[in-house]
């Protein structure tokens, strides 16, 4: 597919209101993107698997109008909220073209989040492929498609995702599960910088129902924004071969997804998430991401897998907190483990539970 692809061509104007609704997933990228291209393009692939509870549930109402010009309210958690209007509106100029109705409609969005706001999951990607998916949904009302064939549920899977990759680059990865790789590589049949595909390849039963506790160590604003460290790319003195090192380690996770060898993942998302902040420490301007608190939980994961064999493991955003990853057989050990040694280094002893999900679902 390519972008003309995803340009509508004619679309029923007669239609005067109507409105959908749309839960769509965080998710935790095993091979990090971190760089972009212009137009939201990834300088590298990354895979990420989908989660299942954090979640945006997003309601759009829309009707029509007369003016010219967009025209939106958006309300979080019940409440209007101006400071998300700027995203959206470069958000609805970046997709006009592939959406021709978007200024014949004033749209009331409604959204809120299954979990705590500025917690440190990834919110701009479950945020707005809400608002994507939502979108596609008012496209099939309007474009009356001929039927729901498998061919065109293809089609609103990758248009939703291409579209929220122009809202936020890792949206594109959370409209299907549960394993999505976004970038094109050669190790990955199908695989597009434009937009995520469903990871297809064979998954081993270790990798069935995932966890992730995602553990809270500092719940405040991002020190960094994203767009701003994906710029600091730029000109990185190690860019070149981050980006190299991606493509090979996302190769090697195909082979280790297949086989189920969890040491042989581990190594793999652990170095990948030290990689990433490794690349904002080096960048100019440079930036420590990582709290005393993050590194005392690395090094209690590191000590506990050396004393019980556990396949546990972490992986990090570009921020404080902690994602530990471990096979769902380890649970009820995990989980104790986390309440015993881990929680103490979270803000107010917070910390999320959650597991790999199939993507996003239409209420």
């Amino acid at each position: 597919m390519t972008e003309q692809d995803f340009i509508l061509k004619s679309y029923n104007s007669n239609i005067d209101k109507g409105s959908v609704k749309w839960a769509s997933p965080s998710n935790i990228a095993l091979v990090k993107y971190w760089g972009k291209k212009a137009h939201q393009i990834p300088e590298n692939p990354s895979i990420s698997f989908t989660l299942s509870d954090c979640k945006t549930i997003t309601e759009m109402t829309y009707i029509k109008k007369d003016n010219q010009g967009f025209s939106f309210d958006i309300y979080f958690e019940g409440e209007k909220n101006e400071a998300f209007k700027p995203k959206i509106q470069t958000f609805f100029e970046r997709i006009e073209i592939y959406m021709p109705f978007l200024k014949d409609y004033h749209f009331k969005i409604e959204t809120s989040n299954t979990f705590p706001h500025s917690s440190g999951i990834a919110s701009s990607a479950s945020g707005m492929s809400a608002i994507a998916l939502c979108l596609m949904s008012i496209e099939k009302e309007l474009s009356v498609p001929e039927s729901d064939n498998v061919e065109f549920q293809d089609y609103f899977n990758q248009k939703a995702s291409f579209l929220a990759r122009l809202g936020s680059g890792s949206a594109c990865r959370s409209i299907e599960g549960e394993l999505v790789v976004w970038g094109k590589n050669e190790s990955i049949v199908g695989s597009s910088d434009l937009y995520g595909v469903k990871f297809e390849g064979d998954v081993h039963a270790n990798f069935k129902n995932y966890q992730d506790t995602i553990l809270l160590v500092d719940k405040g604003e991002k020190q960094v924004s994203s767009t701003v460290g994906h710029q600091l790319m730029y000109g990185h003195p190690f860019a070149t071969k981050r980006f190299a090192q991606a493509h090979d380690n996302l190769a090697k996770l195909k082979t280790i997804l297949a086989s189920g060898d969890l040491n042989a993942f581990i190594k793999i998302v652990e170095s990948e998430a030290l990689t990433l902040h490794a690349m904002m420490m080096t960048s100019m301007p440079y930036f420590i991401l990582m709290k005393p608190n993050t590194l005392e939980i690395i090094n209690k994961i590191w000590a506990f897998r050396e004393k019980t064999d556990s396949k546990i493991c972490f992986t990090l955003d570009a921020g404080a907190n902690v994602h530990v990853l471990y096979p769902e057989k380890e649970k009820d050990d995990v989980l104790q483990f986390i309440k015993n040694e881990l929680a103490n280094y979270c803000q107010n002893g917070h910390y999320i539970c959650d597991q790999i999900g199939h993507g996003a679902n239409q209420i």
